[in-house]
C-alpha cells in the first residue's frame, strides 16, 4: 500500500526570521534574545498585527 505524502512549504514564522538571520550573522545568543523580545513587545503593543500589515505610521 502506497502512502501519499503532500509536503506544503510555508514561509517560516517572523520570530524564526528573525532568529535565522541573526544566527547565519554570528550575532550573540544574547543579542538575538534582546532582539526578538523587543520584536514581541512591539507586536502585542499594535494589538497582536504582523508587522507585514502595519503602515508606516505605526512603525514610525
Amino acid at each position: 500500500m502506497e502512502t501519499a505524502v503532500k509536503l506544503t512549504l510555508k514561509r517560516p514564522k517572523l520570530l524564526e526570521q528573525v532568529r535565522t538571520t541573526l544566527r547565519t550573522a554570528h550575532y550573540s545568543k544574547k543579542t538575538e534574545e534582546s532582539y526578538t523580545s523587543r520584536i514581541k513587545q512591539f507586536i502585542v503593543f499594535n494589538n497582536k498585527a504582523h508587522p507585514d500589515n502595519l503602515g508606516a505610521e505605526e512603525i514610525k
